[in-house]
C-alpha cells in the first residue's frame, strides 16, 4: 500500500501591521458649559413659571412657557451629542 504524502504546513505569517490612524481631536471645551447652561435655563424657566403662578417669565405665552422650558432642556440634550 502506498504511503500518503505528508503536506508541509505553511509557515505562520503575521498579518500586516496596521498603520496608526490620526485621531482628529477638536477643541470641544464649549460643549459642557453650554449644555449645562441650557439645562439650568430650562429648569429655571419652568420653576419660575410655576412659582409665579403663570405671571412670569412671559405672561402672554401662558402655558406655552412650559414648552419653552422643555425646549431649552431639549437643546441641552442636542448639544450633549457633541460631547466627546
Amino acid at each position: 500500500m502506498p504511503k500518503s504524502r505528508i503536506r508541509k504546513k505553511a509557515d505562520f505569517t503575521p498579518p500586516p501591521a496596521k498603520q496608526a490612524t490620526a485621531i482628529k481631536l477638536t477643541n470641544r471645551s464649549w460643549v459642557a458649559p453650554v449644555m449645562l447652561a441650557l439645562f439650568l435655563i430650562g429648569l429655571a424657566w419652568i420653576v419660575v413659571f410655576y412659582v409665579t403662578e403663570g405671571d412670569l417669565p412671559i405672561d402672554a405665552l401662558g402655558n406655552w412657557n412650559i414648552v419653552v422650558g422643555f425646549g431649552f432642556i431639549a437643546g441641552g440634550f442636542a448639544v450633549s451629542t457633541q460631547w466627546k
